[in-house]
C-alpha cells in the first residue's frame, strides 16, 4: 500500500458550520454535529500557508483542468495589484477530503487517499494562478511565460522549491478556503456518505464553468473499461473531462464521439433484450445529438444491473455486466473502423464508375494541380487528416456523407452468448465489400443530394446502410461456405 503524505494547512482565520451552538437553531441537525454527513471549516489561509498544497496535492479532483488563460491573468492582475481585496474577490479553494484531523492553533492536518475525488474539489484556477504569483518572486520571466497548465507550473515549483522556501514569509496573503470533511471518520458509514456526496458537490460548485456530463461520468469511473479497450494512440488523444487536452499536434477527440459509437453496438443487444433496462438511441442522434447519446449513456451506467460502487474506493463504479462489457470490446475497433471508411469510401464510390469528387462539397488534396488549376475552390491546401488515428488522406468532405455507413456496420454485429460479437473480422470485409456497398449507398446519396444533413439525420439513410452490410456479409457467407 502506498504511503499516502500528510500535510499541514493552517488557517489564519477559520469557523466550523455547523458548531455545537447552531445545533439548537437547526432542527435537522444530527447529533453528530452535521448536516448531511459533512461538516465543513471555512475561513482564510495566508498564502505561505498553501505550500503544503502544492508540494503534495494533484487537481485529478478537480472536474477542470486548470490552465493559463483570461481567467488566471485576472486572479494574477489582483494578487499583484490589491492582495488586500483577494479574499473578498476571489472565491478561494475548496477542499475534501475524508481524511484528517483537527489540531491546535487553527491547524488541520491533511491527507488524500483517493487523489482521484479527494483534494483540490474547485478553485483550480485559483491555485495556479497563487502559485504562477509565487514563483514570479524567485524564476525568470521568460520560464513563467512557458507555462501553460498545473503540471507545468508544478514542475518549476519542484526546481525552485529551496528558494521559494526562503521567500515564504513574503506570501502573507489571504486566500479563502473551504474545507468540507465527514461528520465522523470513526463512523464507516458517514464517511462512504461524505465520499459519495463529494461528487455532487464538486458538480454542483462547477456548474459555473459549464461542467459536462462526460466529466462527472468521468470521475465516476464510467470510462474506465473504454478507455483500457482503446488504442493507447486514441486514449491519448481522448479528452476524458473538461480541458484536460492539449497538444498542438491534433484536434482532440471529444469523448462524446466515443459514446456515440458505442450506442452502434449498445442498440445491437438491446433489440436482442439483453441490457437490464429497455435504452437506446435513434442511429440519426449518433450525429445530431450526441449530448442526448451521453446522458443515455449515464443512465445505462448508472443501472445496478451495468456497474456499481467499488467498496473503500468512494464514487468510482465498475462493471460487472458482461454484455455491455461485450459492446466495449466492439467500440474498441470503431475508431479505427471509422476512419477506413472515411478513407476508402471515396475510392469505393468511384469504382462503380461514379465520381465522388463531382460534389462541390467534396475537396481534394493536391498541391500539383492546385498550382495549376484555374478554379481552386475544389482543392484544399492543407492535406486532410482522419478523426481519430489521425491519418493523412485526400479527400476532405463532411462526416455527415458516411455516418449511416458507420452505423451500417451494425450488420456486421451477432449475438453469440448474450455478448455482441462480430460476425467476421471487419476490417477485412470493408477492404472486400465496401465497393458493393458504396455502390448501392448511391441511391441514398442521390435522394440527398449529397446533402451531408439530410443525409446523417435521417433514419432511414442509417437503417438502408445496415441492410446493405447485412447483404453483403449473406455475400459473404455463401462464397465461404461454397468454397
Amino acid at each position: 500500500m502506498i504511503d499516502t503524505p500528510k500535510l499541514i494547512v493552517r488557517f489564519a482565520l477559520v469557523a466550523e458550520q455547523p458548531n455545537s451552538r447552531d445545533e439548537e437553531r437547526l432542527s435537522s441537525v444530527s447529533s453528530e454535529n452535521s448536516i448531511a454527513g459533512i461538516k465543513r471549516y471555512t475561513g482564510f489561509v495566508r498564502g505561505r500557508d498553501l505550500f503544503g498544497l502544492f508540494d503534495h496535492v494533484s487537481l485529478e479532483a478537480n472536474p477542470r483542468a486548470a490552465k493559463v488563460g483570461s481567467v488566471t491573468t485576472a486572479i494574477l492582475e489582483s494578487l499583484e495589484t490589491t492582495p488586500e481585496l483577494f479574499p473578498f474577490k476571489s472565491k478561494g479553494i475548496l477542499i475534501g477530503t475524508s481524511t484528517y484531523e483537527a489540531l491546535q492553533r487553527n491547524r488541520f492536518e491533511l491527507a488524500f487517499e483517493d487523489p482521484a475525488s479527494e483534494g483540490i474539489l474547485d478553485g483550480g484556477h485559483n491555485m495556479l494562478a497563487i502559485g504562477l504569483h509565487m514563483l514570479s518572486a524567485v524564476a525568470e520571466e521568460k520560464e513563467i511565460a512557458r507555462i501553460a497548465l498545473w503540471e507545468e507550473m508544478k514542475e518549476l515549483w519542484t526546481e525552485y522549491r529551496k528558494e521559494l522556501e526562503k521567500e515564504k514569509e513574503s506570501f502573507d496573503f489571504l486566500v479563502p478556503v473551504e474545507l468540507l470533511v465527514p461528520s465522523d471518520i470513526e463512523d464507516v458509514g458517514a464517511v462512504q456518505q461524505f465520499e459519495m456526496s463529494v461528487l455532487e458537490i464538486c458538480a454542483a460548485r462547477n456548474n459555473n464553468a459549464q461542467l459536462t456530463q462526460e466529466t462527472k461520468s468521468n470521475k465516476l469511473g464510467f470510462y474506465t473499461e473504454i478507455r483500457d479497450r482503446l488504442d493507447p494512440k486514441i486514449a491519448a488523444r481522448v479528452e476524458w473531462k473538461s480541458n484536460e487536452w492539449e497538444s498542438s499536434e491534433a484536434r482532440p477527440i471529444k469523448v462524446r464521439d466515443l459514446l456515440a459509437l458505442s450506442w452502434i453496438s449498445l442498440n445491437k443487444a438491446n433489440e436482442a433484450d439483453l441490457l437490464p433496462l429497455n435504452i437506446s438511441v435513434t442511429p440519426q442522434n449518433i450525429y445530431r445529438n450526441k449530448g442526448e447519446c451521453s446522458k443515455q449513456f449515464d443512465k445505462l451506467m448508472r443501472h445496478p444491473g451495468v456497474s456499481a460502487p467499488i467498496a473503500g474506493e468512494g464514487p468510482t463504479h465498475d462493471l460487472h455486466n458482461d454484455t455491455v462489457k461485450s459492446c466495449f470490446d466492439i467500440l474498441s475497433d470503431l475508431p479505427a473502423l471509422y476512419d477506413q471508411i472515411y478513407e476508402d469510401f471515396p475510392e469505393a464510390y468511384n469504382s462503380n464508375n461514379y465520381r465522388f469528387g463531382s460534389s462541390s462539397i467534396v475537396k481534394m488534396y493536391d498541391p500539383v494541380k492546385r498550382e495549376t488549376a484555374k478554379d481552386k475552390a475544389a482543392y484544399v491546401a492543407t492535406q486532410p487528416m482522419t478523426h481519430y488515428l489521425n491519418r493523412p488522406v485526400y479527400y476532405r468532405y463532411p462526416d455527415g456523407l458516411i455516418m449511416p455507413l458507420v452505423y451500417g456496420l451494425k450488420g456486421l454485429m451477432e449475438i453469440e452468448d448474450d455478448r455482441v460479437v462480430w460476425a467476421t473480422e471487419p476490417k477485412a470485409f470493408l477492404k472486400k465489400y465496401l465497393g458493393d456497398i458504396a455502390g448501392a449507398y448511391r441511391l441514398v446519396l442521390d435522394m440527398a443530394r449529397f446533402d451531408p444533413q439530410k443525409l446523417a439525420k435521417n433514419q432511414a439513410s442509417h437503417e438502408f446502410a445496415v441492410g446493405e452490410f447485412e447483404k453483403a456479409l449473406l455475400k459473404h457467407r455463401a462464397k465461404k461456405s461454397a468454397a
